[in-house]
């Protein structure tokens, strides 16, 4: 919080009372550190507050402007620090169902985008550094069983990505969608590496490999088998074949020289996909309303053997990160953790 209130606080040597020699005022340093915080516009709160004004009373009205975007900062910043602390950033890979039938269409459509699945929130443009430049995926890959050679074996679907605009209910953001056709019975695991992401409001990368777990015609191959990514959640439990209030079991693995091991006490926050998704985005119709901000994003630890357990409460897609799994490391100077995400689906029995 001490580093935020460092950002939007004025230099000392201005006075908020007037307008400087060079024609800055304290609106404008407002307005300027409000949008930093933001990174939204607020000119039609300021134009409102302008309007019907007398030249003469410059000096007052920028500071009524100074003190209103102070109060509306500072209740931004409440939502932000307080209640926003719940609020995780999700990777997703998401596709409609995980689990299929040979009847149905062997082409499945994925798409890959950075946000914040409960609210419908703030979808963030993947792989943006500090100056906001794109960089794409590391990896994105399906590990799949060959029966002939008897061993897994990994596919390079990183061509297959395609650019995409996905839209939240607050703004759109820089993702990535593909087609693939999946041939034959069993697992499908896909997984992604994703460039590192740069947030503003913390001043460090996050950096989250996740998989989801597609399967067809409900032959077991590969669900359970860990892909040796730097960090992943391993499932205990199949995570397509999952009733309404089943417990979903994973482990918290990371990358150590050429092994996986277990990470002993790891943080893992679970969280809904509260909104339906349609085309490329979000759609506005609510799930579930959540009582109070610790539900909209829950907490639960791993034991010492890595080993967690979580009751799917509802039916849909639940998101699983287990925050710096693979370690805390630098990037670009600035510290970076390498979080695990799974995403697993429920479904009600009829």
């Amino acid at each position: 919080m001490s580093r935020l209130l460092q950002e939007i606080s004025l230099p000392q040597s201005t006075n908020p009372m007037f307008c400087d020699r060079y024609g800055t005022c304290a609106c404008d340093i407002a307005k300027r550190q409000l949008f930093k915080i933001t990174q939204r516009p607020i000119k039609p709160f300021l134009e409102k507050l302008n309007s019907g004004v007398e030249e003469r009373r410059l000096e007052e009205v920028c500071m009524k402007i100074f003190n209103k975007t102070v109060f509306l900062l500072i209740a931004l910043l409440s939502i932000t620090l307080v209640g926003g602390v719940s609020f995780a950033h999700f990777q997703m890979i998401y596709t409609p169902k995980s689990a299929l039938t040979t009847d149905e269409p062997g082409k499945i459509n994925l798409l890959v985008v950075f946000t914040h699945p409960f609210e419908a929130g703030h979808t963030m443009d993947m792989g943006a550094d500090e100056s906001g430049k794109i960089t794409p995926p590391a990896a994105f890959g399906v590990m799949t069983f060959d029966k002939k050679a008897d061993k897994m074996v990994k596919t390079d679907l990183l061509k297959e990505l395609k650019p995409v605009e996905f839209t939240s209910l607050t703004n759109k953001g820089k993702g990535y969608a593909l087609e693939h056709k999946i041939g034959g019975i069993g697992d499908f695991v896909f997984y992604l590496d994703p460039a590192p992401y740069y947030d503003k409001t913390e001043d460090r990368y996050m950096r989250q490999i996740t998989k989801v777990i597609v399967n067809r015609g409900g032959a077991p191959s590969a669900w359970d088998k860990a892909v040796e990514l730097d960090a992943e959640i391993v499932p205990l439990d199949k995570p397509y074949a999952l009733w309404t209030g089943n417990l979903f079991r994973g482990v918290v693995m990371k990358k150590e020289g050429d092994k996986m091991v277990p990470v002993p006490d790891a943080e893992i926050e679970v969280e809904f996909l509260n909104h339906d998704i349609k085309g490329n985005a979000f759609a506005k119709q609510e799930k579930v309303k959540a009582p109070q901000d610790a539900f909209v994003t829950q907490t639960i630890k791993a034991n010492a053997q890595g080993e967690f357990a979580y009751a799917l409460p509802k039916a849909g897609w639940w998101g699983f990160s287990a925050l710096g799994a693979g370690g805390e490391v630098k990037n670009q100077g600035k510290p970076m953790g390498v979080d695990a995400v799974i995403w697993v689906q429920a479904q009600d029995m009829k």
